[in-house]
């Protein structure tokens, strides 16, 4: 069985082939329109430009929040064109360091950034060794008021939370890191309070995809649930975004809102095939042996439940588990969609809810390290993924990603419809993604597709934008106000070249 310690080998070779170098960035001229109108800002006014959102607005990227990942995030890039036309300073609550994460009197609680380490992304700490997290909630943190207040991990009914940035609260749960460092002499403001007290003219709100992907990201297994659709402010998705806009627009401010992208179709849940494991006759055949009395058990109750309708031979056939000789046996997973057998006749309890995974099943991206390790260090039989099959949190089946289609479709009807009922510019981020995922979509000389690594759009975490996909992004934006406010930022010839921004931050960044 010695073949298994290298499944997880083999697979890092078939994904990240043909990968470009990451520290080259092409910074050629991106050809341009030629200018045919003057800049104007239109009927908008960017004296005071306030964006609200979570880790997309703050500029995550690569997994961890860091200074040239926040300088090159979509608001920061906006507010630049933004001062052409009257736009003011904007602040951003910048990391201390370029390491990426986060500590709290010391104590790590979030990881520094990944960087590519020649197969995958990596843990920037594996290429360069044990570094010290600067940024210190309880140290160091920047003083405000902060333009940008994109909060990771936020979702819709955060931005109405008190006390989210509140120190006290983060080990109780109640308060969020991110925000703690932003919140200074008000620990108890909300996000949208925070947003209201600057007197913004001008806002950015792109909230929303937390409320799905924090769901997404641990598996559908429950413990992330999808926010409700309807509820009261604080509460339901509905209700909490209506609020939010409300509030933002109450005193005149125009703005500019996106929608929820698809998070299916992201690099993080499209990367690990369900199919990585090599297996040679020997393995196969020792493995299909061990499976041979939870099979058998499968066939027993097949014929007791016979004509009962409890058990269909097609569920039979997606249960039986086989391997075979060749490199792309899929993984066994946990589905607890499929029929407990146990709970119809308990002669059946011991046969666990397992299968192996098909083309429809999305594993998450931390699962391309997980697969192929051993659950019982020296134990052989103990393969994760093989011999011990994948719990919930690894893989999303496809009863779990209709849960998400149908929320993320309903979080958009409504935030289209709240937004067109304020009459703020609209930014369809789904159809953008769509399109990236999709063949790419091409800016100037440069195409940006959903590959990992290779694709341009995404960061190593496969969730985040790179810099050149918020570039992308912001010219996106930039679009939408056109649109609405009459400003010229694309018929002007404004728009950033994405050219002139990276896909990859070197090791050596700090």
């Amino acid at each position: 069985m010695k073949n298994f310690k290298y499944i997880y080998i083999a697979f890092g070779i078939i994904v990240f082939t043909a990968c470009s170098d990451p520290e080259e960035v092409d910074l050629a001229p991106e050809v341009m329109a030629v200018a045919s109108a003057e800049l104007t800002a239109g009927s908008a006014d960017f004296s005071n430009y306030v964006a609200v959102g979570n880790s997309l607005t703050a500029g995550l990227t690569d997994g961890a929040l860091f200074k040239a990942g926040q300088e090159n995030s979509f608001p920061n890039i906006l507010s630049s064109k933004f001062a052409l036309v009257g736009g003011g300073s904007f602040t951003q609550p910048l990391t201390n360091d370029n390491f990426g994460g986060l500590a709290v009197g010391g104590a790590r609680i979030a990881p520094p950034r990944f960087v590519f380490g020649g197969a995958g992304p990596v843990g920037l700490e594996t290429l360069i060794g044990p570094i010290t997290v600067t940024t210190d909630i309880a140290l160091n943190n920047p003083a405000g008021p902060f333009n940008n207040l994109g909060v990771p991990l936020a979702k819709s009914f955060h931005v109405l939370a008190p006390g989210y940035g509140n120190l006290n609260n983060v080990a109780l749960g109640l308060a969020n890191p991110f925000f703690v460092r932003m919140t200074g002499a008000t620990p108890d403001a909300s996000i949208l309070e925070m947003a209201v007290g600057q007197a913004p003219t001008f806002f950015s709100l792109w909230i929303g995809s937390n409320d799905v992907l924090g769901y997404a990201t641990s598996g559908g297994d429950g413990t992330n649930p999808i926010t409700p659709v309807s509820g009261p402010p604080g509460v339901g998705f509905d209700g909490s975004y209506g609020a939010v806009v409300a509030t933002l627009t109450a005193s005149g401010a125009s703005g500019v809102v996106a929608n929820i992208p698809n998070i299916i179709d992201i690099p993080h849940f499209t990367t690990v095939p369900y199919n990585p494991v090599p297996l040679d006759a020997a393995t196969a055949a020792a493995v299909n042996g061990a499976y041979v009395p939870y099979n058998g058990g499968l066939q027993a109750a097949f014929g007791a439940l016979a004509g009962t309708g409890l058990f269909t031979q097609e569920e039979l056939d997606a249960r039986t588990i086989s391997f075979v000789a060749g490199a792309n046996n899929a993984v066994v997973i946990e589905d607890e969609s499929l029929t407990d057998l146990g709970a119809i006749n308990p002669a059946f309890a011991a046969l666990p809810k397992i299968r192996q995974a098909t083309a429809a099943d999305l594993l998450v991206l931390p699962a391309a390290s997980f697969i192929g390790t051993l659950a019982v260090e020296g134990n052989p039989l103990t393969v994760n993924g093989v011999a011990i099959p994948l719990a919930d949190k690894w893989v999303l089946i496809p009863s779990e990603q209709e849960e998400i289609a149908i929320a993320t479709e309903a979080f958009n009807q409504i935030i289209s419809s709240v937004s067109s009922q304020a009459g703020l510019a609209f930014v369809d981020a789904n159809s953008i993604l769509n399109q990236v995922a999709n063949g790419g979509v091409t800016s100037g000389q440069f195409t940006l597709t959903s590959s990992l690594v290779t694709g341009s759009a995404f960061s190593l975490d496969g969730i985040h934008p790179t810099a050149r996909g918020y570039a992308l992004l912001a010219n996106e934006f930039m679009k939408a106000i056109d649109a609405t406010y009459g400003s010229s930022f694309e018929a002007s010839g404004n728009f950033v070249n994405v050219g002139d921004y990276p896909t990859n931050y070197a090791p050596t960044l700090q």
